[in-house]
């Protein structure tokens, strides 16, 4: 496997995606309930297309099960990071530390031993990413963020698994949303009870806007994993954070700072490498 350039475009493409939704969560007035709702929204979208495609094999359906069960973490982890702090320090905290976790792990899951340059490429960029989380912050944020690091390296290792095992990464991707969606919005109904849905009903274009940028986002990650190293997707995926950056700047009126320019152009650089 290898990291063409095709992938390449298309993983930034998914990356765009990623950071739209998380801006569109973090701009809502409750996180919480409108986390629930785009996690609602992508299953709904995922149960329309699933029946027109074939369903994933059977081996994958334990990897589903458990990429179910730890996103439950994820959501509410995200959601109390945005509660807490900015989108342009708490996303790139939650999404630096989690390609490092996979690219450690995937010579030992995989059997993908990463060259020199795309070594150095996953630290430049990784570094770049964690760059972009400057000055003081609630240290509630700090925590909810960190704790998000070491799940999303832990679901993207299982989904990665369970994508190259269902023979259809595409209808993985669609049954891992609808299940998620079935279970993250009976979690919001426990939590909140009937605000969940009324907020889904006041709320719904919104979420469902976020829930296909979502089940988007991740649908062509996962694709991209059955076809390259499953750690320079990782690490590609992750330079959503200069997407969110700017959403930051532009749509949430969050302050673009000189060192965050620097963290750019680190993220970039790491991109050069990749390529080489």
């Amino acid at each position: 496997m290898e990291l063409t350039l095709p992938v390449t475009l298309a993983v930034l493409g998914a990356a765009l995606l990623h950071a739209g939704w998380n801006a569109l969560v973090k701009a809502s007035k409750d996180k919480q309930l409108d986390t629930f709702a785009v996690a609602a929204a992508s299953g709904l979208l995922a149960l329309v297309l699933a029946p027109f495609l074939p369903a994933p094999a059977p081996a994958s359906w334990p990897w589903l099960a458990g990429s179910t069960a730890v996103h439950i973490l994820y959501f509410g982890f995200l959601a109390g990071a945005y509660r807490f702090g900015e989108l342009s320090y708490v996303y790139p905290v939650m999404r630096g530390g989690g390609p490092m976790i996979v690219a450690a792990s995937g010579a030992l899951v995989f059997a993908e031993v990463l060259h020199a340059n795309e070594w150095l490429g996953v630290l430049l960029v990784s570094i770049g990413i964690l760059a972009f989380a400057s000055g003081a912050h609630d240290r509630r944020a700090t925590a909810f963020a960190l704790a998000n690091a070491v799940v999303i390296g832990a679901y993207t290792l299982i989904d990665a698994a369970g994508a190259r095992a269902s023979a259809a990464p595409v209808s993985y991707t669609l049954w891992f949303f609808a299940a998620n969606g079935v279970v993250i919005t009976a979690m919001g109904i426990v939590l909140r009870g009937r605000a969940v849905p009324a907020y889904f009903r006041r709320h719904w274009r919104r979420a469902a806007a976020g829930g296909a940028c979502a089940l988007g986002a991740y649908g062509i990650a996962l694709w991209a994993m059955t076809r390259a190293p499953v750690a320079l997707v990782a690490v590609l995926r992750e330079t959503s954070v200069i997407f969110a950056a700017v959403l930051g700047a532009v749509v949430l009126k969050e302050k673009m700072t000189r060192r965050r320019l620097v963290a750019t152009g680190a993220v970039l650089a790491g991109l050069v490498v990749l390529k080489l």
